[in-house]
């Protein structure tokens, strides 16, 4: 029946509940300062960097991520699987805040949400914008469509903060904020800013980038900064709190300090430790762009000259071993597109299951295999529905110096399977399974 129902009916029922909402808890972002982060991918770890930054300078702040939520000194995990909640859970969260004192209040804000109108109300004071690549269509049916919900949290602005580099930036720093910046890891960018233009953009950009697989370095302005995280995305995302910091006028020196005490976001490029030598990397990565970039970082530290792994010491120069698969009830035309890029970039694939929610999971993990055509079932390439045996056939598989890859569920606790919420969570069952003398998969 809710199908039937057209998302605009919806939205015009979720609007009148935002401004129930608002004016049950009293409009509480009127008495914070909101930064709202939006992007298809990155927006979890932007949102964590900009929080420890703003503790760095002292202040008190609140998040919600789809991690986890933090109100100063009090965190807790997100087990929802929402990256933003209901609009009177979000309204809650913002008074919570208010009344714990925080000065700032960083929002993971998702385009459903804002589509939704789940963040009616809510003040925004910063908007900052990751990049923008496919995914969602399965509800927003196209780019255009997709790029003009994300387009709705920079109204009202007064910073906005856009990755340079990504496709039709331009769209998000035409708007009305009284300060702009644009971050980018390109040594062309260059921006042309007319002589009497009152809102002129500053261009935050990374020099002298050096990536590694456990970590990356960079400069803005000489300052170097020290990141406990691999990938070029991780720095586009440093950058992107930077030029928060920036707008709050932060030293890039303090900022520097801040960034290098963070050991990493539970579930995005996540090492799992152990004594087999294996090398273990646990990422969210649920969209062509995310799994493209990580395969990437992951071949260029594989064929580097002389790169090794300094969590365990082993080179990279054996196979990596991909375990994925796709989320159901969503965009079925990003799943083949998913197969082709593993097939690409690993060695061994075992497609399984990730959150079907009412699909046929065997379906899903057919048209991932659809675009997987470089392997040979049976003997570099598996499909196992079960994920537990699946990341045990992994195990069984690699060696010493060996990649493991498992993307899509990231720091997830739950998985969906039809309308049952089940406990999973892939750092612990990659320990479990680890911990096991003998690995026996069929």
């Amino acid at each position: 029946m809710k199908k039937l129902i057209p998302q605009k009916l919806k939205n015009y029922y979720h609007l009148l509940q935002a401004v129930a909402a608002n004016i049950i808890y009293g409009f509480p972002s009127h008495k914070v300062k909101i930064i709202g982060v939006t992007g298809t991918n990155g927006k979890t770890t932007t949102t964590q960097m900009i929080g420890r930054i703003l503790e760095e300078a002292g202040h008190c702040v609140a998040v919600a991520s789809t991690i986890n939520f933090k109100i100063g000194k009090k965190e807790w995990v997100n087990k929802t699987k929402f990256t933003t909640l209901s609009s009177f859970a979000v309204q809650k969260f913002i008074k919570s805040a208010v009344e714990a004192k925080c000065e700032y209040a960083v929002l993971e804000t998702s385009s459903h949400a804002l589509d939704q109108f789940r963040v009616w109300g809510a003040r925004y004071d910063t908007a900052v914008m990751t990049n923008v690549t496919r995914e969602h269509l399965d509800y927003h049916k196209d780019m255009e469509q997709y790029r003009i919900a994300k387009l709705k949290l920079f109204e009202h602005i007064k910073t906005a903060v856009v990755n340079f580099d990504m496709e039709n930036a331009g769209d998000y720093l035409d708007c009305s904020a009284l300060r702009k910046y644009a971050f980018s890891t390109k040594a062309e960018a260059k921006i042309e800013n007319e002589d009497d233009d009152a809102r002129k953009i500053k261009l935050i950009k990374a020099t002298d980038v050096q990536l590694e697989i456990n970590h990356s370095r960079f400069k803005v302005d000489a300052v170097q900064f020290d990141l406990k995280m691999p990938g070029l995305f991780n720095v586009e995302n440093a950058l992107a709190a930077i030029s928060v910091g920036e707008s709050i006028g932060m030293s890039l020196e303090k900022m520097s300090q801040a960034l290098a005490k963070m050991t990493g976001v539970p579930g995005r490029m996540e090492h799992i430790q152990n004594e087999r030598g294996i090398n273990i990397i646990v990422d969210y990565a649920v969209t062509p762009d995310s799994l493209e970039k990580l395969y990437t970082l992951i071949s260029q530290i594989k064929h580097g000259p002389k790169r090794t792994m300094e969590l365990n010491e082993a080179v990279v120069s054996n196979k990596v071993i991909a375990v994925f698969g796709s989320c159901g009830d969503r965009d079925r035309g990003k799943r083949p597109l998913m197969g082709a890029i593993v097939d690409k970039g690993a060695d061994y694939i075992i497609l399984t299951n990730e959150d079907p929610y009412s699909e046929d999971p065997e379906r899903i993990i057919n048209e991932v295999a659809a675009g997987i055509i470089e392997k040979k079932e049976g003997q570099n390439f598996w499909r196992i529905m079960d994920r537990r045996a699946a990341i045990a056939k992994a195990l069984q598989l690699a060696a010493a110096g060996d990649v493991i890859v498992a993307t899509g569920k990231g720091a997830e606790e739950t998985m969906m399977v039809g309308d049952k919420m089940i406990p999973w969570n892939d750092k612990k069952v990659i320990l479990e399974e680890l911990a096991k003398s003998h690995l026996e998969v069929d």
